[in-house]
């Protein structure tokens, strides 16, 4: 069994023992607070029309992605009606979660280790996907890429958004910090 008291994933070890140090060394900080870090990873699953059609479609969302993530997921829901969607006021369209500290490494590693090499066709991800402040956002076309989802049990394929918001200033820092978890950026 897993002493989780002493247990440290292995991406959080790997950052403080020598991605630190080479960011530091890379940009020439002189405060070890100005090294960036991870801040939160943030995961939306939006079901759109089905979950107009169906509203189990919506639950079902929260389910994958609460086995996903490995932390309960919450229902987004709509802010408006629109009649011209039949969307409501209040009609959950979809599921999202925030991930920080442990499980926020945890999933980063299952990410890039696992579930990218299952994707078809993979030739890495956009190097220019970056906000502008350090954060970047990537998409799956299908989350069944990832091992907690069984195949046989799903009824539909959902595509996933994922933030990884960090505390990097320009995007050049936190493009190198990625790189050094072994992001796959094709550029």
């Amino acid at each position: 069994m897993l002493d989780t008291a002493n247990y440290t994933p292995r991406l959080k070890a790997a950052y403080k023992d020598s991605i630190r140090a080479a960011l530091k060394e890379e940009f020439g900080y002189k405060n070890e607070m100005m090294i960036p870090r991870l801040d939160k990873i943030v995961l939306n699953i939006g079901c759109g029309a089905e979950a107009v059609r169906d509203s189990k479609k919506a639950k079902s969302a929260v389910a994958d992605l609460t086995a996903i993530a490995g932390q309960q997921a919450v229902s987004t829901k709509a802010k408006k009606s629109i009649a011209g969607f039949r969307v409501r006021e209040e009609m959950p369209l979809g599921a999202k979660v925030t991930l920080r500290g442990d499980r926020m490494y945890e999933f980063l590693d299952r990410l890039i280790t696992i579930a990218m090499p299952r994707i078809r066709d993979f030739r890495g991800v956009s190097g220019n996907s970056f906000d502008g402040r350090g954060n970047y956002a990537m998409g799956l076309k299908e989350h069944i890429v990832f091992p907690e989802i069984d195949f046989d049990k799903v009824d539909e394929n959902w595509g996933m958004d994922i933030v990884i918001a960090t505390t990097a200033k320009t995007d050049a820092e936190a493009k190198s910090m990625l790189k050094h978890f072994n992001m796959p950026f094709n550029s």
